[in-house]
């Protein structure tokens, strides 16, 4: 076969793909959005509870944010002696002066479940001691009522820096002196005899019930005279 015959018989078999007409996007169809007006109620209605933290009768006089610490056995040594450092956690140690009667107190919450980890009167026998190998933490025992009953408990305060923890102190010994006074006042007047003054004018008083049973009596006794 020749050359040319080749080439013919190619270009015969060759065919050009015809040309991809181009496709043509479609519309998209504007849905049109309803918006929803229904109203739903709900089944129970919860009224407002206004919450009391025992506090409202108290004026702030420091409030230090801080880490505290109880040096005693945990669940697991708990009978056998062992005593740690643990952690009961971190808030506002708070010094609180009562408006009525003037006492104070140190109380603490754990900052995000406000529960009381600390809630004890300002003795004026408690002495703040440095805690060993730092200038920022403070160490005393107490007794405490943050479990609702009176326990003795060793606590160390932790503070950011030693300037914060020195602010604590002099706060803490100025409350401790305003305490010492209210209770030497408290202490006079009972040595005064007020208290017992005010016991016998107590035992002094009637109600309207023992004033009327005392007239029965009269009345009775009256009766009894004349016949």
């Amino acid at each position: 076969m020749s050359t040319e015959e080749t080439t013919t018989t190619t270009e015969e078999t060759t065919t050009t793909p015809p040309e991809a007409t181009p496709e043509v996007p479609k519309k998209k169809e504007a849905v049109a959005e309803e918006e929803s007006t229904a109203t739903f109620e709900p089944i129970v209605k919860l009224e407002e509870v206004e919450v009391k933290s025992g506090e409202e009768e108290e004026e702030v006089i420091i409030s230090l944010r801080s880490k505290l610490f109880i040096f005693g056995e945990t669940l697991l040594d708990k009978g056998t002696g062992t005593k740690t450092w643990r952690e009961r956690g971190i808030g506002e140690a708070k010094i609180l002066r009562h408006r009525e009667h003037g006492r104070l107190r140190i109380l603490m919450r754990q900052e995000k479940t406000m529960k009381v980890i600390t809630n004890h009167a300002l003795d004026p026998r408690i002495i703040l001691n440095p805690n060993a190998g730092s200038d920022r933490s403070w160490v005393w025992s107490a007794f405490d009522f943050a479990e609702g009953e009176l326990k003795e408990t060793v606590f160390a305060l932790r503070f950011a820096d030693s300037e914060i923890a020195d602010e604590f102190k002099t706060k803490f010994e100025e409350s401790q002196k305003e305490m010492e006074k209210l209770l030497a006042g408290e202490d006079k007047e009972d040595a005064d005899g007020t208290a017992d003054e005010a016991a016998e004018a107590l035992a002094g008083l009637k109600t309207t019930e023992d004033d009327a049973a005392d007239d029965d009596d009269d009345d009775d006794d009256d009766a009894a005279k004349e016949e």
